[in-house]
Protein backbone atom coordinates (compact mmCIF):
# COMPACT_ATOMS: atom_id res chain seq x y z
CA UNK A 1 0.00 0.00 0.00
CA UNK A 2 1.67 3.16 -0.85
CA UNK A 3 -0.83 5.96 -0.74
CA UNK A 4 -1.14 7.45 3.17
CA UNK A 5 -5.08 6.97 4.60
CA UNK A 6 -7.31 8.59 6.52
CA UNK A 7 -8.83 6.43 8.85
CA UNK A 8 -12.37 6.90 10.98
CA UNK A 9 -12.80 4.25 13.54
CA UNK A 10 -15.73 4.34 15.09
CA UNK A 11 -17.01 2.23 17.95
CA UNK A 12 -12.83 3.14 19.31
CA UNK A 13 -13.50 2.17 22.68
CA UNK A 14 -15.31 -1.34 22.21
CA UNK A 15 -13.87 -4.73 22.02
CA UNK A 16 -13.88 -4.75 18.29
CA UNK A 17 -12.66 -1.05 18.07
CA UNK A 18 -10.11 -1.47 19.74
CA UNK A 19 -8.55 -4.95 17.81
CA UNK A 20 -9.42 -2.84 14.71
CA UNK A 21 -7.05 -0.14 15.65
CA UNK A 22 -4.61 -2.82 16.71
CA UNK A 23 -4.90 -4.57 13.25
CA UNK A 24 -4.62 -1.53 11.33
CA UNK A 25 -1.52 -0.44 12.97
CA UNK A 26 -0.57 -4.20 12.00
CA UNK A 27 -0.85 -4.19 8.53
CA UNK A 28 -0.88 -0.46 7.86
CA UNK A 29 1.60 0.53 10.09
CA UNK A 30 1.00 3.57 11.68
CA UNK A 31 3.44 6.01 10.04
CA UNK A 32 1.89 8.53 7.49
CA UNK A 33 -1.77 7.51 7.97
CA UNK A 34 -4.47 9.60 10.18
CA UNK A 35 -6.50 7.65 12.34
CA UNK A 36 -9.18 9.13 14.60
CA UNK A 37 -10.48 7.01 17.01
CA UNK A 38 -14.28 8.01 17.28
CA UNK A 39 -16.52 7.32 20.40
CA UNK A 40 -19.44 9.21 22.23
CA UNK A 41 -19.32 12.26 24.56
CA UNK A 42 -19.05 10.33 26.93
CA UNK A 43 -15.37 8.83 25.94
CA UNK A 44 -13.89 12.06 25.75
CA UNK A 45 -10.80 12.50 27.68
CA UNK A 46 -9.84 8.57 27.38
CA UNK A 47 -7.28 7.55 25.12
CA UNK A 48 -7.17 4.08 23.11
CA UNK A 49 -3.85 2.28 21.58
CA UNK A 50 -2.42 2.56 17.95
CA UNK A 51 0.33 0.31 17.92
CA UNK A 52 2.84 2.66 20.25
CA UNK A 53 0.70 5.56 19.70
CA UNK A 54 -1.87 7.07 21.99
CA UNK A 55 -5.27 8.34 20.19
CA UNK A 56 -7.34 10.77 21.90
CA UNK A 57 -10.80 9.70 21.89
CA UNK A 58 -12.92 11.85 19.29
CA UNK A 59 -16.53 13.04 19.58
CA UNK A 60 -18.62 11.04 17.10
CA UNK A 61 -21.75 13.40 16.77
CA UNK A 62 -19.54 16.43 16.13
CA UNK A 63 -16.67 14.61 13.87
CA UNK A 64 -16.55 16.23 10.26
CA UNK A 65 -15.92 13.01 7.73
CA UNK A 66 -14.72 15.38 5.18
CA UNK A 67 -11.50 13.80 3.56
CA UNK A 68 -11.80 10.34 5.48
CA UNK A 69 -10.81 7.82 2.96
CA UNK A 70 -12.54 5.23 5.33
CA UNK A 71 -14.92 4.94 7.99
CA UNK A 72 -14.93 1.72 10.20
CA UNK A 73 -18.46 1.40 12.58
CA UNK A 74 -18.70 -0.65 15.21
CA UNK A 75 -20.46 1.24 17.45
CA UNK A 76 -24.28 -0.82 17.32
CA UNK A 77 -26.56 -0.51 14.71
CA UNK A 78 -28.20 2.66 15.88
CA UNK A 79 -25.17 4.50 15.50
CA UNK A 80 -24.56 3.11 12.37
CA UNK A 81 -27.82 3.90 11.37
CA UNK A 82 -27.28 7.80 11.97
CA UNK A 83 -24.05 8.42 11.45
CA UNK A 84 -22.57 5.86 8.75
CA UNK A 85 -25.04 7.65 5.83
CA UNK A 86 -23.47 11.41 6.67
CA UNK A 87 -19.84 9.53 6.52
CA UNK A 88 -21.07 8.17 2.87
CA UNK A 89 -22.31 11.93 1.81
CA UNK A 90 -18.75 13.26 3.00
CA UNK A 91 -16.86 11.04 0.65
CA UNK A 92 -15.84 8.02 2.79
CA UNK A 93 -15.98 4.28 2.25
CA UNK A 94 -17.83 3.64 5.37
CA UNK A 95 -17.34 -0.55 6.03
CA UNK A 96 -20.00 -1.52 8.48
CA UNK A 97 -19.59 -4.04 11.33
CA UNK A 98 -23.06 -4.22 12.75
CA UNK A 99 -26.14 -6.11 11.05
CA UNK A 100 -27.67 -2.21 9.81
CA UNK A 101 -27.34 -2.99 6.68
CA UNK A 102 -26.54 -6.58 6.11
CA UNK A 103 -29.96 -7.32 4.32
CA UNK A 104 -30.50 -4.50 1.98
CA UNK A 105 -30.20 -5.81 -1.36
CA UNK A 106 -27.80 -2.89 -3.04
CA UNK A 107 -25.34 -2.94 -0.25
CA UNK A 108 -22.95 -5.52 -0.95
CA UNK A 109 -22.19 -7.86 2.42
CA UNK A 110 -18.51 -9.28 1.48
CA UNK A 111 -16.04 -11.59 2.83
CA UNK A 112 -12.90 -10.87 0.89
CA UNK A 113 -12.25 -14.44 -0.01
CA UNK A 114 -15.23 -15.91 -0.83
CA UNK A 115 -16.98 -12.53 -2.68
CA UNK A 116 -13.56 -10.25 -2.81
CA UNK A 117 -15.33 -9.35 -6.23
CA UNK A 118 -18.04 -7.18 -4.93
CA UNK A 119 -15.42 -4.76 -4.25
CA UNK A 120 -14.21 -4.40 -8.03
CA UNK A 121 -16.86 -0.86 -8.16
CA UNK A 122 -16.27 0.41 -4.19
CA UNK A 123 -15.37 4.37 -4.21
CA UNK A 124 -15.77 6.97 -2.09
CA UNK A 125 -19.29 7.20 -0.75
CA UNK A 126 -20.10 3.11 -0.55
CA UNK A 127 -21.57 1.68 2.33
CA UNK A 128 -19.45 -2.16 2.67
CA UNK A 129 -21.66 -4.28 5.31
CA UNK A 130 -18.94 -6.89 7.48
CA UNK A 131 -21.23 -10.25 7.79
CA UNK A 132 -22.45 -12.13 11.28
CA UNK A 133 -18.68 -13.39 13.50
CA UNK A 134 -20.66 -16.86 12.99
CA UNK A 135 -21.29 -16.50 9.47
CA UNK A 136 -18.26 -15.17 8.51
CA UNK A 137 -15.92 -18.14 9.52
CA UNK A 138 -18.72 -20.95 8.13
CA UNK A 139 -18.35 -19.15 4.55
CA UNK A 140 -14.82 -18.90 4.38
CA UNK A 141 -15.11 -22.83 4.88
CA UNK A 142 -18.18 -23.55 2.34
CA UNK A 143 -16.84 -21.21 -0.33
CA UNK A 144 -14.45 -23.63 -2.28
CA UNK A 145 -16.60 -26.65 -1.78
CA UNK A 146 -19.89 -24.55 -2.77
CA UNK A 147 -17.72 -23.72 -5.64
CA UNK A 148 -16.33 -26.40 -6.99
CA UNK A 149 -19.50 -29.21 -6.67
CA UNK A 150 -22.26 -26.62 -4.96
CA UNK A 151 -23.97 -27.29 -1.58
CA UNK A 152 -27.43 -27.84 -1.36
CA UNK A 153 -27.99 -27.88 2.94
CA UNK A 154 -26.07 -26.49 5.70
CA UNK A 155 -26.98 -27.75 9.51
CA UNK A 156 -25.00 -26.05 11.52
CA UNK A 157 -24.55 -25.64 15.79
CA UNK A 158 -22.32 -22.83 16.82
CA UNK A 159 -20.37 -22.88 20.18
CA UNK A 160 -20.10 -18.68 20.61
CA UNK A 161 -17.83 -16.80 23.47
CA UNK A 162 -18.69 -14.25 25.42
CA UNK A 163 -16.93 -12.02 23.30
CA UNK A 164 -19.09 -12.17 21.11
CA UNK A 165 -21.90 -9.90 23.67
CA UNK A 166 -18.99 -7.27 23.87
CA UNK A 167 -16.93 -6.33 27.20
CA UNK A 168 -20.11 -6.92 29.10
CA UNK A 169 -19.96 -10.30 28.27
CA UNK A 170 -16.39 -11.54 29.15
CA UNK A 171 -16.94 -9.07 32.66
CA UNK A 172 -19.99 -11.24 33.08
CA UNK A 173 -18.12 -14.24 32.24
CA UNK A 174 -15.09 -13.23 34.65
CA UNK A 175 -17.51 -12.41 37.45
CA UNK A 176 -19.78 -15.29 37.69
CA UNK A 177 -16.59 -17.75 37.23
CA UNK A 178 -14.98 -16.12 40.23
CA UNK A 179 -18.15 -16.00 42.26
CA UNK A 180 -19.01 -19.84 41.87
CA UNK A 181 -15.34 -20.96 42.29
CA UNK A 182 -15.85 -18.62 45.82
CA UNK A 183 -19.57 -20.42 46.67
CA UNK A 184 -21.29 -16.93 46.12
CA UNK A 185 -24.26 -16.75 44.55
CA UNK A 186 -24.62 -16.19 40.85
CA UNK A 187 -26.55 -12.68 39.42
CA UNK A 188 -27.05 -12.96 35.48
CA UNK A 189 -26.64 -9.11 33.69
CA UNK A 190 -25.83 -9.37 30.21
CA UNK A 191 -27.42 -12.62 29.62
CA UNK A 192 -30.87 -14.26 30.71
CA UNK A 193 -28.72 -17.21 32.68
CA UNK A 194 -25.80 -17.98 34.10
CA UNK A 195 -23.06 -18.36 31.64
CA UNK A 196 -20.02 -19.35 33.91
CA UNK A 197 -19.85 -23.29 33.74
CA UNK A 198 -23.21 -23.43 31.24
CA UNK A 199 -24.15 -23.38 28.09
CA UNK A 200 -27.07 -21.12 26.56
CA UNK A 201 -29.14 -22.33 23.95
CA UNK A 202 -29.98 -19.14 22.34
CA UNK A 203 -28.20 -15.94 21.52
CA UNK A 204 -30.21 -12.77 20.26
CA UNK A 205 -34.17 -12.15 20.24
CA UNK A 206 -36.73 -14.51 19.02
CA UNK A 207 -38.25 -14.82 16.55
CA UNK A 208 -41.99 -15.55 14.85
CA UNK A 209 -40.48 -19.03 13.63
CA UNK A 210 -38.77 -20.39 16.78
CA UNK A 211 -35.32 -19.46 15.53
CA UNK A 212 -33.58 -16.81 17.30
CA UNK A 213 -32.13 -13.82 15.18
CA UNK A 214 -28.63 -15.45 15.68
CA UNK A 215 -29.46 -18.57 14.14
CA UNK A 216 -31.43 -16.11 11.43
CA UNK A 217 -28.35 -14.15 10.12
CA UNK A 218 -26.71 -17.65 9.46
CA UNK A 219 -29.24 -18.19 7.21
CA UNK A 220 -30.11 -14.80 5.38
CA UNK A 221 -26.07 -14.31 5.27
CA UNK A 222 -25.02 -16.78 3.89
CA UNK A 223 -27.16 -17.22 0.82
CA UNK A 224 -26.09 -13.60 0.48
CA UNK A 225 -22.40 -14.20 0.45
CA UNK A 226 -22.40 -16.70 -1.63
CA UNK A 227 -24.99 -15.90 -4.13
CA UNK A 228 -27.76 -19.19 -3.90
CA UNK A 229 -31.15 -18.30 -2.06
CA UNK A 230 -31.26 -22.37 -2.98
CA UNK A 231 -29.19 -23.22 0.09
CA UNK A 232 -30.61 -24.35 2.74
CA UNK A 233 -29.50 -23.26 6.22
CA UNK A 234 -30.53 -24.36 9.38
CA UNK A 235 -28.93 -23.28 12.23
CA UNK A 236 -28.46 -23.88 16.63
CA UNK A 237 -26.60 -21.10 17.91
CA UNK A 238 -25.52 -21.59 21.67
CA UNK A 239 -23.27 -19.34 23.98
CA UNK A 240 -20.46 -20.85 25.59
CA UNK A 241 -18.62 -19.91 28.66
CA UNK A 242 -15.41 -19.10 26.56
CA UNK A 243 -13.63 -15.49 25.97
CA UNK A 244 -12.97 -15.75 22.82
CA UNK A 245 -13.00 -17.85 19.79
CA UNK A 246 -16.26 -19.20 18.22
CA UNK A 247 -16.44 -23.04 17.49
CA UNK A 248 -19.20 -24.65 14.67
CA UNK A 249 -20.23 -28.12 14.13
CA UNK A 250 -20.94 -27.93 10.36
CA UNK A 251 -23.05 -30.80 8.32
CA UNK A 252 -23.18 -30.02 4.51
CA UNK A 253 -24.77 -32.11 1.57
CA UNK A 254 -23.05 -31.03 -1.37
CA UNK A 255 -25.04 -31.20 -4.58
CA UNK A 256 -22.11 -33.77 -6.62
CA UNK A 257 -20.47 -36.06 -5.27
CA UNK A 258 -16.92 -34.95 -3.53
CA UNK A 259 -14.77 -37.50 -1.94
CA UNK A 260 -13.28 -36.81 1.52
CA UNK A 261 -9.94 -36.62 0.46
CA UNK A 262 -10.88 -34.12 -2.70
CA UNK A 263 -12.74 -31.74 0.05
CA UNK A 264 -9.78 -31.77 2.34
CA UNK A 265 -7.34 -30.88 -0.78
CA UNK A 266 -10.43 -28.21 -1.66
CA UNK A 267 -9.92 -27.00 2.18
CA UNK A 268 -6.29 -27.03 2.13
CA UNK A 269 -5.38 -25.08 -0.86
CA UNK A 270 -8.41 -22.17 0.42
CA UNK A 271 -7.16 -19.20 1.03
CA UNK A 272 -7.72 -17.96 4.97
CA UNK A 273 -7.89 -21.50 5.26
CA UNK A 274 -5.29 -24.25 7.70
CA UNK A 275 -6.17 -27.15 8.67
CA UNK A 276 -3.88 -29.46 10.80
CA UNK A 277 -2.08 -32.28 9.21
CA UNK A 278 -3.05 -34.62 11.80
CA UNK A 279 -6.42 -36.82 11.56
CA UNK A 280 -6.08 -36.99 15.60
CA UNK A 281 -9.38 -35.93 17.23
CA UNK A 282 -7.16 -35.01 19.86
CA UNK A 283 -5.51 -32.34 18.02
CA UNK A 284 -8.44 -30.59 16.63
CA UNK A 285 -8.05 -26.93 16.87
CA UNK A 286 -9.74 -25.45 19.77
CA UNK A 287 -11.18 -21.54 20.77
CA UNK A 288 -8.87 -20.93 23.13
CA UNK A 289 -6.00 -22.71 22.02
CA UNK A 290 -5.72 -22.50 18.15
CA UNK A 291 -8.00 -19.54 17.54
CA UNK A 292 -7.89 -16.73 19.50
CA UNK A 293 -5.60 -14.01 18.47
CA UNK A 294 -5.07 -15.66 15.38
CA UNK A 295 -6.17 -14.23 12.05
CA UNK A 296 -7.16 -17.76 10.03
CA UNK A 297 -9.70 -20.06 9.88
CA UNK A 298 -9.38 -23.12 11.62
CA UNK A 299 -10.84 -26.78 10.02
CA UNK A 300 -10.85 -30.27 11.92
CA UNK A 301 -13.04 -33.37 12.55
CA UNK A 302 -13.46 -33.54 8.44
CA UNK A 303 -15.36 -36.84 7.73
CA UNK A 304 -18.42 -38.31 5.73
CA UNK A 305 -21.60 -37.96 7.37
CA UNK A 306 -22.74 -41.74 7.72
CA UNK A 307 -26.64 -40.65 7.35
CA UNK A 308 -26.22 -39.01 4.59
CA UNK A 309 -24.42 -40.45 1.04
CA UNK A 310 -22.99 -36.85 -0.23
CA UNK A 311 -22.95 -35.65 3.39
CA UNK A 312 -19.63 -33.79 5.04
CA UNK A 313 -18.93 -33.26 8.68
CA UNK A 314 -16.02 -30.46 9.68
CA UNK A 315 -15.46 -28.71 12.92
CA UNK A 316 -14.93 -24.28 12.46
CA UNK A 317 -12.84 -22.45 14.72
CA UNK A 318 -11.91 -18.53 14.39
CA UNK A 319 -11.51 -15.51 16.60
CA UNK A 320 -14.82 -13.74 16.32
CA UNK A 321 -13.66 -10.79 17.16
CA UNK A 322 -10.85 -10.78 14.70
CA UNK A 323 -11.53 -12.64 11.79
CA UNK A 324 -15.18 -12.30 12.88
CA UNK A 325 -15.20 -8.97 12.78
CA UNK A 326 -12.31 -6.62 12.83
CA UNK A 327 -10.13 -8.33 10.78
CA UNK A 328 -12.24 -9.15 7.92
CA UNK A 329 -13.77 -5.11 8.03
CA UNK A 330 -9.34 -4.48 7.39
CA UNK A 331 -9.29 -6.85 4.52
CA UNK A 332 -12.11 -5.14 3.30
CA UNK A 333 -10.29 -1.90 3.11
CA UNK A 334 -7.18 -3.59 2.03
CA UNK A 335 -8.65 -4.83 -1.02
CA UNK A 336 -10.23 -2.03 -2.21
CA UNK A 337 -7.17 -0.50 -1.66
CA UNK A 338 -5.13 -3.21 -4.29
CA UNK A 339 -7.65 -2.21 -6.55
CA UNK A 340 -6.91 0.73 -6.89
CA UNK A 341 -3.28 0.23 -6.64
CA UNK A 342 -3.75 -2.14 -9.34
CA UNK A 343 -5.90 0.36 -11.47
CA UNK A 344 -3.58 2.78 -11.72
CA UNK A 345 -0.60 0.16 -12.24
CA UNK A 346 -2.65 -1.18 -15.14
CA UNK A 347 -3.70 2.92 -16.46
CA UNK A 348 0.13 3.72 -16.59
CA UNK A 349 0.97 0.61 -18.17
CA UNK A 350 -1.57 1.58 -21.22
CA UNK A 351 -0.13 4.62 -21.87
CA UNK A 352 3.51 3.38 -22.07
Amino acid sequence: MTRQLKIAVVGATGAVGETMLSILAERLGTKGHEVHALASERSLGKQVEFGRKQLDVEDLATFDFSGIDYALFSAGGSISREHAPRACEAGAIVIDNTSEFRYVDDIPLVVPEVNGHLLDDAGPGTLIANPNCSTIQMVVALAPIHRAVGISRVNVATYQSVSGAGRLGMEELARQTADRLGMREVKPSKFSQPIAFNVLPAIDTLQDNGYTREEMKMHWETRKILEDDAIAVNATAVRVPVFFGHAEAVHLETREPLSIEDAAELLRNAPGVTMPESDDPGLAPTPAFTAAGKDGVFIGRLRRDLSHPQGIDLWVVADNVRKGAALNAVQILQAIEARAEGGQVAASASRT
